[in-house]
């Protein structure tokens, strides 16, 4: 058995902006569905920590954080036409990208080999100076960009199989060579970006991998997109991390998108990372909750997710 982190935080249903997909519900039925799982005991519970300004700084403009602040402080509603806000919103997004920065730093001290961050606001379509689609703070980005900083690892790769592309992890990284960025997302979707031609520009030219779906693409799509394209860009770039923008919302009864992914299919991708992972990280995964919108689907998802980073071994 692996040891599996797993961090979330009550303070996370602060982030009040119902009625709105992305609610404090989504989080509870995760939370309702792990604690009541049979591998429950078994995680490592971890408590977050707030990312500070510096961190966030290093994908985001200072103003635009103050914009943020600001704007939760002074009761601003909307960041943009779908990204609501409530006065504890500001604080919400720094302990929503500190759970990845805590869960680093268990992972490479060896406590955990493993870790799940439940969290909210999501961040993968948050602009280095805009918030977007939910998003107020890129959350795997401003991981990503600490692992390398303060943690000198050398090349980190971030994989997104949220059904929207993540317009901001891959603007973010865009011209960088040593972050890679992959993304399974319907196509053409919310936000309208992530075609196949878009592979990096300068020093990243080639580090960006996205592999477009149609819409009602399923599980064999799915999981051959990663098998034949996927696995060997990871093979080829020999991460010393991998992360996932877990989103959820491909499952076929999520009610924002027409991809058809079985829950079990999340089990499946998960199998294919974690043995990857073990062939050229030692295992190293962090995972980040992102999108997933129908309750049940979102939490037996999750439940599959986690359980296979806490049992599966490779063969």
């Amino acid at each position: 058995m692996n040891k599996t982190g797993y961090i979330s935080d009550p303070f996370y249903l602060r982030h009040e902006n119902e009625p709105h997909p992305e609610n404090s519900g989504r989080l509870t039925a995760i939370q309702n569905k792990i604690e009541s799982s049979k591998f429950y005991n078994n995680l490592k519970l971890i408590q977050p920590r707030k990312a500070t300004v510096e961190d966030i700084a290093r994908v985001h403009d200072r103003g635009y954080i103050e914009s943020v602040e600001q704007s939760c402080q002074n009761g601003v509603r909307n960041l943009d036409a779908d990204t609501v806000i409530s006065s504890d919103s500001y604080e919400a997004a720094l302990l929503s990208a500190g759970a990845g920065l805590e869960a680093l730093d268990q992972i490479l001290a060896g406590t955990i080999n493993n870790a799940f961050c439940a969290v909210r606001p999501p961040g993968h379509h948050a602009e280095k100076n805009r918030a977007m689609g939910f998003c107020l703070f890129n959350n795997v980005g401003v991981v990503a960009l600490y692992a390398q900083k303060v943690k000198q690892l050398d090349k980190v790769l971030i994989f997104d199989w949220d059904v929207h592309h993540g317009n901001g992890t891959q603007h973010s990284f865009y011209k960088h060579s040593s972050i890679f960025y992959s993304s399974t997302h319907q196509y053409p979707f919310y936000p309208g970006t992530g075609d196949s031609d878009e592979t990096g520009t300068g020093d990243g030219l080639g580090a960006t991998l996205n592999l477009p779906m149609q819409a009602f693409s399923g599980d064999l799509d799915y999981l051959n997109a990663i098998e034949d394209q996927l696995i060997p860009a990871i093979q080829n770039f020999n991460p010393d991390l991998i992360i996932i923008s877990a989103g959820f919302d491909a499952h076929e009864n999520d009610p924002l998108a027409q991809i058809k992914l079985s829950t079990e299919c999340y089990g499946k991708m998960t199998q294919k990372l974690f043995k990857i992972a073990n062939e050229v990280c030692d295992g190293r995964i962090l995972s980040m909750l992102e999108g997933g919108y129908d309750y049940s689907a979102l939490a037996d998802s999750v439940q599959l997710h986690v359980e296979t980073l806490l049992n599966h071994h490779t063969e």
